[in-house]
């Protein structure tokens, strides 16, 4: 991918179809491409059209976002939203310690 605006799709895709314990070439067949081409997609030396994207998005079962958190403006707010749903569906000792371990980074951060 030349264009820097969308590194972090691949490497996304990449993530989400290990998530959904799928081989390049389940995604491929499914999609509708070579397994090569996803290869490349997900090493993000080729860019995917747009309507290879939304087959890629609609085969993984997920949303939109969990690709696109890395190149969209409001992707920083999405990634907090899931860190938080991550956050919440942990056990409340747990919570605590990731909590603890947030708090202490913003304040290094705002140092």
């Amino acid at each position: 991918m030349e264009d820097k605006t969308m590194h972090g799709i691949g490497r996304r895709i990449q993530k989400c179809r290990e998530d959904a314990k799928m081989t390049q070439e389940q995604l491929a067949e499914k999609v509708g491409i070579s397994w090569n081409y996803l290869g490349a997609i997900e090493r993000e030396t080729k860019t995917p059209k747009l309507e290879t994207l939304i087959k890629i998005v609609n085969a993984l079962g997920v949303s939109a976002d969990d690709v696109l958190l890395d190149v969209i403006d409001v992707g920083l707010k999405a990634r907090c939203t899931k860190l938080e749903e991550r956050i919440r569906n942990l056990p409340e000792k747990e919570q605590k310690k990731v909590l603890r371990i947030i708090d202490v980074l913003i304040e290094e951060a705002e140092k």
